[in-house]
C-alpha cells in the first residue's frame, strides 16, 4: 500500500476529485485546505501578488491510500488533470504504508481501506 500525498491549486480540485472519481473502486479522498511557500513566489490564479504578508500561497491537499497497483494510474490523473503549466501548480508525494486500522471493524491492511 501506499499513500499518495498530493499538494495542488485549489482551483483544480473539483476537476481533480471528479476524474478520481471515475477510477471507480478508490477507497477515498481527505481533503484539507493548507498554506506553504515554495522557492518561487508564483501570482494566484488572478494572476495578482499574493496578499498575505507573509507570502503563503493557499492550495489544497490530498491525502489517498491505494494498493500498490493502483499507485501509477491515480498519480497520472492527480498530475494531468492539476497541471496548468505555470509556477505553483503543487506537487505530487508517494510514501509506503506499513499498516491501515479501519477503527470501525478493526479490519487491517488493504481490506481496511
Amino acid at each position: 500500500m501506499k499513500e499518495i500525498k498530493a499538494i495542488i491549486q485549489p482551483f483544480m480540485l473539483a476537476q481533480v476529485i471528479d476524474a478520481l472519481r471515475e477510477l471507480g473502486g478508490l477507497p477515498g479522498v481527505t481533503v484539507s485546505e493548507v498554506q506553504g511557500f515554495a522557492k518561487h513566489r508564483p501570482p494566484d490564479a488572478d494572476g495578482q501578488p499574493q496578499e498575505d504578508p507573509i507570502g503563503y500561497a493557499k492550495k489544497a491537499k490530498l491525502e489517498i491510500v491505494v494498493p500498490d497497483e493502483d499507485v501509477e494510474r491515480v498519480v497520472e490523473i492527480i498530475a494531468a488533470k492539476a497541471h496548468t503549466g505555470r509556477a505553483g501548480d503543487g506537487k505530487i508525494f508517494v510514501l509506503p504504508v506499513d499498516d491501515v486500522v479501519k477503527i470501525r471493524t478493526g479490519e487491517r491492511g488493504p481490506a481496511a481501506i
